[in-house]
Protein backbone atom coordinates (compact mmCIF):
# COMPACT_ATOMS: atom_id res chain seq x y z
CA UNK A 1 0.00 0.00 0.00
CA UNK A 2 2.81 2.39 0.89
CA UNK A 3 4.63 1.79 -2.42
CA UNK A 4 1.41 2.35 -4.33
CA UNK A 5 0.82 5.67 -2.57
CA UNK A 6 4.42 6.74 -3.22
CA UNK A 7 3.84 6.19 -6.94
CA UNK A 8 0.67 8.29 -6.83
CA UNK A 9 2.11 11.24 -4.91
CA UNK A 10 5.85 10.99 -5.63
CA UNK A 11 5.96 11.63 -9.36
CA UNK A 12 5.59 15.41 -9.42
CA UNK A 13 8.52 16.53 -7.26
CA UNK A 14 11.25 14.86 -9.41
CA UNK A 15 9.56 16.24 -12.54
CA UNK A 16 9.60 19.79 -11.15
CA UNK A 17 13.27 19.43 -10.21
CA UNK A 18 14.09 18.35 -13.76
CA UNK A 19 12.69 21.62 -15.12
CA UNK A 20 15.07 23.51 -12.83
CA UNK A 21 12.60 24.68 -10.16
CA UNK A 22 14.03 25.23 -6.68
CA UNK A 23 13.67 22.72 -3.88
CA UNK A 24 11.24 24.84 -1.86
CA UNK A 25 9.12 25.83 -4.85
CA UNK A 26 9.02 22.24 -6.13
CA UNK A 27 8.11 20.96 -2.67
CA UNK A 28 5.22 23.41 -2.18
CA UNK A 29 3.83 22.93 -5.69
CA UNK A 30 4.05 19.17 -5.23
CA UNK A 31 2.30 19.44 -1.84
CA UNK A 32 -0.60 21.50 -3.21
CA UNK A 33 -1.09 19.22 -6.22
CA UNK A 34 -0.90 16.09 -4.05
CA UNK A 35 -3.51 17.49 -1.64
CA UNK A 36 -5.75 18.22 -4.63
CA UNK A 37 -5.19 14.67 -5.97
CA UNK A 38 -5.94 13.26 -2.51
CA UNK A 39 -9.23 15.18 -2.30
CA UNK A 40 -10.27 14.07 -5.78
CA UNK A 41 -9.42 10.39 -5.16
CA UNK A 42 -11.11 10.42 -1.74
CA UNK A 43 -14.27 11.96 -3.22
CA UNK A 44 -14.30 9.43 -6.08
CA UNK A 45 -13.86 6.57 -3.60
CA UNK A 46 -16.71 7.97 -1.47
CA UNK A 47 -19.07 8.29 -4.47
CA UNK A 48 -18.24 4.81 -5.79
CA UNK A 49 -18.60 3.06 -2.46
CA UNK A 50 -21.71 5.01 -1.54
CA UNK A 51 -23.39 3.97 -4.79
CA UNK A 52 -22.24 0.37 -4.42
CA UNK A 53 -23.03 -0.05 -0.71
CA UNK A 54 -26.29 1.89 -0.57
CA UNK A 55 -27.64 0.37 -3.79
CA UNK A 56 -26.60 -3.17 -2.90
CA UNK A 57 -27.99 -2.85 0.61
CA UNK A 58 -31.31 -1.56 -0.77
CA UNK A 59 -31.50 -4.43 -3.26
CA UNK A 60 -30.70 -7.00 -0.58
CA UNK A 61 -33.31 -5.46 1.73
CA UNK A 62 -35.99 -5.74 -0.95
CA UNK A 63 -35.20 -9.33 -1.86
CA UNK A 64 -34.70 -10.87 1.58
CA UNK A 65 -37.50 -11.86 3.92
CA UNK A 66 -35.83 -10.64 7.11
CA UNK A 67 -36.56 -7.11 8.28
CA UNK A 68 -33.10 -6.60 9.81
CA UNK A 69 -31.50 -5.36 6.58
CA UNK A 70 -34.38 -2.90 6.12
CA UNK A 71 -33.55 -1.49 9.54
CA UNK A 72 -29.87 -1.20 8.55
CA UNK A 73 -30.97 0.81 5.51
CA UNK A 74 -33.25 3.08 7.56
CA UNK A 75 -30.42 3.70 10.04
CA UNK A 76 -28.04 4.63 7.15
CA UNK A 77 -25.37 2.09 8.08
CA UNK A 78 -24.14 1.77 4.48
CA UNK A 79 -23.84 5.55 4.19
CA UNK A 80 -21.62 5.75 7.28
CA UNK A 81 -19.41 2.91 5.99
CA UNK A 82 -19.10 4.75 2.66
CA UNK A 83 -17.84 7.78 4.61
CA UNK A 84 -15.30 5.67 6.50
CA UNK A 85 -13.51 4.12 3.48
CA UNK A 86 -12.18 7.38 1.92
CA UNK A 87 -10.99 8.57 5.33
CA UNK A 88 -9.03 5.34 5.77
CA UNK A 89 -7.41 6.15 2.42
CA UNK A 90 -6.67 9.71 3.60
CA UNK A 91 -5.20 8.37 6.85
CA UNK A 92 -2.78 6.19 4.87
CA UNK A 93 -1.96 9.01 2.43
CA UNK A 94 -1.14 11.74 4.98
CA UNK A 95 2.27 10.28 6.02
CA UNK A 96 3.29 10.02 2.34
CA UNK A 97 2.13 13.50 1.30
CA UNK A 98 3.49 15.22 4.43
CA UNK A 99 6.60 13.11 4.76
CA UNK A 100 8.86 16.16 5.04
CA UNK A 101 6.46 18.14 7.23
CA UNK A 102 6.58 16.34 10.58
CA UNK A 103 4.46 18.86 12.52
CA UNK A 104 1.62 19.00 10.00
CA UNK A 105 1.84 15.25 9.47
CA UNK A 106 1.26 14.77 13.20
CA UNK A 107 -1.58 17.31 13.38
CA UNK A 108 -3.52 16.10 10.33
CA UNK A 109 -2.80 12.45 11.11
CA UNK A 110 -4.30 12.87 14.58
CA UNK A 111 -7.33 14.80 13.26
CA UNK A 112 -8.12 12.16 10.64
CA UNK A 113 -7.51 9.38 13.18
CA UNK A 114 -9.94 10.95 15.67
CA UNK A 115 -12.59 11.32 12.98
CA UNK A 116 -12.14 7.66 11.94
CA UNK A 117 -12.63 6.56 15.57
CA UNK A 118 -15.81 8.63 15.90
CA UNK A 119 -17.14 7.47 12.54
CA UNK A 120 -16.45 3.84 13.48
CA UNK A 121 -18.39 4.39 16.70
CA UNK A 122 -21.26 5.88 14.69
CA UNK A 123 -21.33 2.80 12.44
CA UNK A 124 -21.47 0.51 15.47
CA UNK A 125 -24.23 2.70 16.96
CA UNK A 126 -26.35 2.42 13.79
CA UNK A 127 -25.92 -1.38 13.78
CA UNK A 128 -26.83 -1.60 17.48
CA UNK A 129 -29.86 0.61 16.91
CA UNK A 130 -31.03 -1.57 14.02
CA UNK A 131 -30.45 -4.67 16.14
CA UNK A 132 -32.43 -3.15 19.01
CA UNK A 133 -35.37 -2.30 16.75
CA UNK A 134 -35.27 -5.78 15.21
CA UNK A 135 -35.25 -7.52 18.59
CA UNK A 136 -38.16 -5.40 19.86
CA UNK A 137 -40.24 -6.64 16.94
CA UNK A 138 -40.00 -10.18 18.32
CA UNK A 139 -43.09 -10.94 20.46
CA UNK A 140 -41.14 -12.92 23.06
CA UNK A 141 -38.56 -10.13 23.47
CA UNK A 142 -40.71 -7.01 23.05
CA UNK A 143 -41.05 -6.52 26.82
CA UNK A 144 -37.30 -6.70 27.48
CA UNK A 145 -35.34 -3.45 28.22
CA UNK A 146 -33.32 -3.68 25.01
CA UNK A 147 -32.64 0.07 24.91
CA UNK A 148 -30.99 -0.10 28.33
CA UNK A 149 -28.62 -2.83 27.14
CA UNK A 150 -27.74 -0.81 24.05
CA UNK A 151 -27.09 2.28 26.18
CA UNK A 152 -24.73 0.34 28.46
CA UNK A 153 -22.82 -0.97 25.44
CA UNK A 154 -22.63 2.52 23.96
CA UNK A 155 -21.36 4.01 27.23
CA UNK A 156 -18.59 1.38 27.35
CA UNK A 157 -17.72 2.04 23.70
CA UNK A 158 -17.68 5.82 24.30
CA UNK A 159 -15.30 5.37 27.23
CA UNK A 160 -13.06 3.14 25.12
CA UNK A 161 -13.14 5.56 22.15
CA UNK A 162 -12.40 8.57 24.36
CA UNK A 163 -9.39 6.68 25.72
CA UNK A 164 -8.18 5.96 22.17
CA UNK A 165 -8.68 9.61 21.16
CA UNK A 166 -6.77 10.91 24.19
CA UNK A 167 -3.93 8.46 23.63
CA UNK A 168 -3.76 9.41 19.95
CA UNK A 169 -3.81 13.17 20.55
CA UNK A 170 -1.25 13.19 23.35
CA UNK A 171 0.81 10.20 22.10
CA UNK A 172 0.16 8.21 25.27
CA UNK A 173 0.08 4.44 25.33
CA UNK A 174 -3.51 3.28 25.86
CA UNK A 175 -2.53 0.76 28.55
CA UNK A 176 -0.61 3.46 30.42
CA UNK A 177 -3.57 5.81 30.18
CA UNK A 178 -6.00 3.20 31.52
CA UNK A 179 -3.62 2.39 34.38
CA UNK A 180 -3.34 6.03 35.42
CA UNK A 181 -7.10 6.54 35.22
CA UNK A 182 -7.66 3.40 37.31
CA UNK A 183 -5.29 4.69 39.98
CA UNK A 184 -7.00 8.06 40.33
CA UNK A 185 -10.58 6.87 39.71
CA UNK A 186 -11.35 6.63 43.45
CA UNK A 187 -10.29 10.25 44.01
CA UNK A 188 -12.20 11.40 40.93
CA UNK A 189 -15.37 9.63 42.09
CA UNK A 190 -15.08 11.14 45.56
CA UNK A 191 -14.48 14.71 44.41
CA UNK A 192 -16.76 14.78 41.38
CA UNK A 193 -19.54 12.46 42.59
CA UNK A 194 -22.40 14.90 41.94
CA UNK A 195 -20.92 16.00 38.63
CA UNK A 196 -20.53 12.41 37.44
CA UNK A 197 -24.06 11.53 38.55
CA UNK A 198 -25.32 14.64 36.77
CA UNK A 199 -23.41 13.77 33.62
CA UNK A 200 -24.74 10.21 33.55
CA UNK A 201 -28.26 11.49 34.22
CA UNK A 202 -27.92 14.10 31.46
CA UNK A 203 -26.88 11.41 29.01
CA UNK A 204 -29.82 9.20 30.06
CA UNK A 205 -32.29 12.08 29.93
CA UNK A 206 -31.05 13.06 26.48
CA UNK A 207 -30.97 9.53 25.05
CA UNK A 208 -34.44 8.65 26.40
CA UNK A 209 -35.90 12.09 25.62
CA UNK A 210 -37.33 12.18 29.14
CA UNK A 211 -37.41 15.96 29.59
CA UNK A 212 -37.06 18.93 27.26
CA UNK A 213 -36.95 22.64 27.94
CA UNK A 214 -40.55 23.85 27.87
CA UNK A 215 -42.04 20.57 29.14
CA UNK A 216 -44.59 20.73 31.92
CA UNK A 217 -43.50 18.34 34.67
CA UNK A 218 -44.81 17.48 38.13
CA UNK A 219 -42.28 16.30 40.72
CA UNK A 220 -44.03 15.84 44.08
CA UNK A 221 -40.84 15.05 45.99
CA UNK A 222 -39.42 18.52 45.27
CA UNK A 223 -42.74 20.38 45.09
CA UNK A 224 -42.23 21.16 41.40
CA UNK A 225 -45.24 21.73 39.14
CA UNK A 226 -44.54 23.85 36.10
CA UNK A 227 -42.44 24.35 32.99
CA UNK A 228 -38.80 23.32 32.62
CA UNK A 229 -36.75 26.45 31.89
CA UNK A 230 -33.19 25.12 32.15
CA UNK A 231 -31.38 21.77 32.01
CA UNK A 232 -27.69 21.58 32.84
CA UNK A 233 -25.22 19.03 34.13
CA UNK A 234 -26.15 19.34 37.81
CA UNK A 235 -29.67 20.76 38.00
CA UNK A 236 -32.98 21.15 36.24
CA UNK A 237 -34.88 24.40 36.89
CA UNK A 238 -38.67 24.41 36.88
CA UNK A 239 -40.78 27.56 36.89
CA UNK A 240 -43.88 26.64 38.88
CA UNK A 241 -47.30 28.02 38.04
CA UNK A 242 -47.13 30.33 41.06
CA UNK A 243 -43.99 31.87 39.46
CA UNK A 244 -41.65 30.33 42.02
CA UNK A 245 -38.62 28.36 40.82
CA UNK A 246 -37.73 24.85 41.93
CA UNK A 247 -34.26 23.41 41.39
CA UNK A 248 -34.10 19.63 40.97
CA UNK A 249 -30.87 17.56 40.87
CA UNK A 250 -30.52 16.14 37.35
CA UNK A 251 -29.84 12.63 38.61
CA UNK A 252 -33.22 12.67 40.42
CA UNK A 253 -34.90 12.47 37.02
CA UNK A 254 -33.62 8.91 36.62
CA UNK A 255 -33.62 7.85 40.29
CA UNK A 256 -37.09 9.11 41.29
CA UNK A 257 -40.54 9.19 39.74
CA UNK A 258 -41.96 12.32 38.13
CA UNK A 259 -44.73 13.13 35.68
CA UNK A 260 -44.15 14.70 32.26
CA UNK A 261 -47.28 16.17 30.66
CA UNK A 262 -45.76 16.51 27.16
CA UNK A 263 -47.58 13.48 25.79
CA UNK A 264 -50.91 14.83 26.99
CA UNK A 265 -50.27 18.27 25.50
CA UNK A 266 -49.38 16.71 22.14
CA UNK A 267 -52.35 14.34 22.15
CA UNK A 268 -55.84 15.03 20.83
CA UNK A 269 -57.36 15.59 24.25
CA UNK A 270 -56.80 16.07 27.96
CA UNK A 271 -58.56 13.68 30.31
CA UNK A 272 -61.48 14.77 32.50
CA UNK A 273 -61.94 12.25 35.30
CA UNK A 274 -64.09 13.57 38.13
CA UNK A 275 -67.17 12.35 39.97
CA UNK A 276 -70.07 13.60 42.04
CA UNK A 277 -71.74 11.75 44.94
CA UNK A 278 -75.48 11.11 44.68
CA UNK A 279 -77.52 10.18 47.76
CA UNK A 280 -78.43 6.52 47.41
CA UNK A 281 -81.85 6.98 49.01
CA UNK A 282 -82.84 9.47 46.27
CA UNK A 283 -82.47 6.80 43.55
CA UNK A 284 -85.83 5.26 42.62
CA UNK A 285 -88.11 4.01 39.81
CA UNK A 286 -89.94 6.57 37.68
CA UNK A 287 -93.70 6.54 37.14
CA UNK A 288 -95.48 7.05 33.81
CA UNK A 289 -96.46 10.60 34.74
CA UNK A 290 -92.88 11.48 35.66
CA UNK A 291 -91.63 10.07 32.37
CA UNK A 292 -94.13 12.19 30.45
CA UNK A 293 -92.84 15.25 32.30
CA UNK A 294 -89.18 14.34 31.62
CA UNK A 295 -89.87 13.96 27.89
CA UNK A 296 -89.78 17.74 27.75
CA UNK A 297 -86.00 17.48 28.13
CA UNK A 298 -84.96 17.47 24.48
CA UNK A 299 -81.70 15.51 24.80
CA UNK A 300 -83.45 12.41 26.14
CA UNK A 301 -86.96 12.73 24.67
CA UNK A 302 -86.38 10.18 21.90
CA UNK A 303 -84.50 7.86 24.27
CA UNK A 304 -87.44 7.82 26.73
CA UNK A 305 -89.88 6.96 23.93
CA UNK A 306 -87.69 4.13 22.62
CA UNK A 307 -86.83 2.78 26.05
CA UNK A 308 -90.41 2.99 27.30
CA UNK A 309 -91.70 1.13 24.26
CA UNK A 310 -89.13 -1.68 24.80
CA UNK A 311 -89.97 -1.98 28.50
CA UNK A 312 -93.74 -1.96 27.96
CA UNK A 313 -93.45 -4.62 25.28
CA UNK A 314 -91.30 -6.80 27.56
CA UNK A 315 -93.64 -6.41 30.53
CA UNK A 316 -96.71 -7.18 28.43
CA UNK A 317 -95.07 -10.25 26.88
CA UNK A 318 -94.17 -11.65 30.29
CA UNK A 319 -97.48 -10.71 32.00
CA UNK A 320 -95.68 -8.57 34.56
CA UNK A 321 -97.79 -7.33 37.49
CA UNK A 322 -97.10 -3.60 37.52
CA UNK A 323 -99.11 -2.91 40.66
CA UNK A 324 -95.68 -2.93 42.26
CA UNK A 325 -93.02 -0.82 40.55
CA UNK A 326 -90.28 -3.35 41.36
CA UNK A 327 -91.82 -5.97 39.08
CA UNK A 328 -90.53 -6.32 35.54
CA UNK A 329 -88.32 -3.82 33.84
CA UNK A 330 -88.33 -0.13 34.78
CA UNK A 331 -86.58 3.16 34.23
CA UNK A 332 -84.81 4.73 37.21
CA UNK A 333 -84.18 8.41 37.70
CA UNK A 334 -80.47 7.68 38.20
CA UNK A 335 -80.21 5.65 34.97
CA UNK A 336 -82.09 8.32 33.02
CA UNK A 337 -79.82 10.99 34.52
CA UNK A 338 -76.73 9.07 33.37
CA UNK A 339 -78.17 8.91 29.85
CA UNK A 340 -78.86 12.64 29.96
CA UNK A 341 -75.28 13.47 31.04
CA UNK A 342 -73.90 11.19 28.29
CA UNK A 343 -76.05 12.95 25.68
CA UNK A 344 -75.03 16.33 27.09
CA UNK A 345 -71.32 15.45 26.79
CA UNK A 346 -71.82 14.14 23.25
CA UNK A 347 -73.26 17.51 22.28
CA UNK A 348 -70.82 19.65 24.24
CA UNK A 349 -68.46 21.45 21.79
CA UNK A 350 -65.41 21.30 24.08
CA UNK A 351 -65.33 17.48 24.27
CA UNK A 352 -63.33 15.35 21.81
CA UNK A 353 -65.88 12.86 20.46
CA UNK A 354 -63.18 10.66 18.87
CA UNK A 355 -61.82 9.64 22.29
CA UNK A 356 -63.39 7.75 25.21
CA UNK A 357 -66.56 9.35 26.56
CA UNK A 358 -68.26 7.76 29.56
CA UNK A 359 -70.68 8.62 32.33
CA UNK A 360 -70.40 5.67 34.70
CA UNK A 361 -71.24 4.44 38.19
CA UNK A 362 -68.46 3.60 40.59
CA UNK A 363 -68.48 1.37 43.66
CA UNK A 364 -71.05 2.71 46.19
CA UNK A 365 -69.51 4.41 49.21
CA UNK A 366 -70.69 5.47 52.65
CA UNK A 367 -71.14 8.99 51.23
CA UNK A 368 -73.40 7.85 48.37
CA UNK A 369 -73.28 6.60 44.79
CA UNK A 370 -70.36 8.06 42.77
CA UNK A 371 -71.20 9.16 39.23
CA UNK A 372 -67.99 9.68 37.27
CA UNK A 373 -67.38 11.62 34.09
CA UNK A 374 -64.58 10.12 31.98
CA UNK A 375 -63.96 12.13 28.81
CA UNK A 376 -61.31 14.21 27.02
CA UNK A 377 -61.37 17.92 26.33
CA UNK A 378 -60.34 19.22 22.91
CA UNK A 379 -58.18 21.97 24.41
CA UNK A 380 -55.26 20.80 26.55
CA UNK A 381 -54.23 24.26 27.82
CA UNK A 382 -54.61 24.67 31.56
CA UNK A 383 -56.99 27.66 31.62
CA UNK A 384 -59.27 26.38 28.86
CA UNK A 385 -59.27 22.85 30.30
CA UNK A 386 -60.36 24.12 33.72
CA UNK A 387 -63.06 26.28 32.11
CA UNK A 388 -64.44 23.32 30.13
CA UNK A 389 -64.47 21.05 33.18
CA UNK A 390 -66.09 23.69 35.42
CA UNK A 391 -68.72 24.44 32.77
CA UNK A 392 -69.62 20.75 32.47
CA UNK A 393 -69.92 20.18 36.22
CA UNK A 394 -71.88 23.39 36.71
CA UNK A 395 -74.48 21.93 34.38
CA UNK A 396 -74.30 18.45 35.95
CA UNK A 397 -74.89 19.80 39.45
CA UNK A 398 -77.63 22.22 38.34
CA UNK A 399 -79.52 19.59 36.33
CA UNK A 400 -79.60 16.85 38.97
CA UNK A 401 -82.69 18.32 40.67
CA UNK A 402 -84.76 17.82 37.49
CA UNK A 403 -84.44 14.06 38.02
CA UNK A 404 -85.42 14.25 41.69
CA UNK A 405 -81.90 13.23 42.76
CA UNK A 406 -79.86 14.73 45.59
CA UNK A 407 -76.16 15.42 45.96
CA UNK A 408 -74.36 14.23 49.06
CA UNK A 409 -73.22 17.00 51.38
CA UNK A 410 -71.49 16.53 54.70
CA UNK A 411 -73.52 18.25 57.41
CA UNK A 412 -72.60 18.92 61.01
CA UNK A 413 -74.84 17.27 63.59
CA UNK A 414 -76.32 19.52 66.27
CA UNK A 415 -76.01 18.25 69.80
Amino acid sequence: MHDFLVKIYGWLYPLLRKISLGDITSAYISLVVNIFILCVIAYVIYVIFRLILVASMAIIARKTKTHFDDLLVSNQTAKYIAHLIPFLFIYKSVPVILENYDYWQSVFGKMVGVYIVLLSLWIVRSILKATSEYIKEKPNLSDKPIDSYVQVIMIILWIFCIGIIISKIFDINLNTLLGVLGAISAIILLIFRDTILGFVASVQVSLNDMVRIGDWITFDKYGADGDVIEINLATVKVRNFDNTTTTIPTYSLISDSFRNWRGMLKSDGRRIKRHILVKAKSIRFLSESELIKLKRIQLISDYIDTRQHEINKYNATHNVDKSLAINGRNITNFGLYRKYITSYLENYPGINKDMILLCRQLQPTSQGMPLEIYAFSKDQRFEQYEHIMADIFDHIIASIAYFDLELFEMTSEKK
